[in-house]
């Protein structure tokens, strides 16, 4: 195996999934998202991937919810996510307690070749989220 090999495998393994992945959130979250909700979603900073452990975010009068976007497939199992939810429940309170809106994870799945919302209840949650804090800055 040649040294040019490795790096043609990492950038296949590590990039090229990784970006494929992020534009997956991406087609989710715009295409669907933001139709479904009616309301404008923006990209997290990176400071707040990492703080908080939100990808996206919609302001309410001044106010944050949070979104945590998860692609599952096949190859991810129930157990491995609530286990990365429980470990992100102090990050995603920390959150609230200091932007006001709660965080919402959305689950996205491969549907004939297209990503769709897995959990498409969250949905409403979120509607009712918007709902709450407009109600808060009246």
């Amino acid at each position: 195996m040649t040294e040019r090999d490795c790096v043609d495998y990492m950038l296949a393994l590590v990039i090229d999934r990784t970006f494929d992945g992020y534009m997956t959130e991406i087609t989710t979250i715009y295409g669907q998202l933001e139709g479904l909700l009616g309301v404008k979603i923006e990209p997290a900073s990176d400071n707040w991937d990492r703080l908080y452990n939100v990808d996206f975010y919609i302001e309410v009068g001044g106010k944050y919810i949070g979104l945590q976007i998860k692609p599952v497939s096949e190859g991810i199992q129930l157990p491995e996510i609530f286990k990365e939810r429980g470990i992100q429940a102090k990050t995603h309170d920390k959150f609230t307690k200091e932007f006001g809106g709660k965080v919402f994870y959305v689950f996205s799945v491969k549907s004939g070749g297209w990503k769709e919302i897995a959990n498409i209840d969250v949905v409403s949650e979120i509607k009712a989220e918007i709902e709450r804090l407009e109600q808060i800055g009246k």
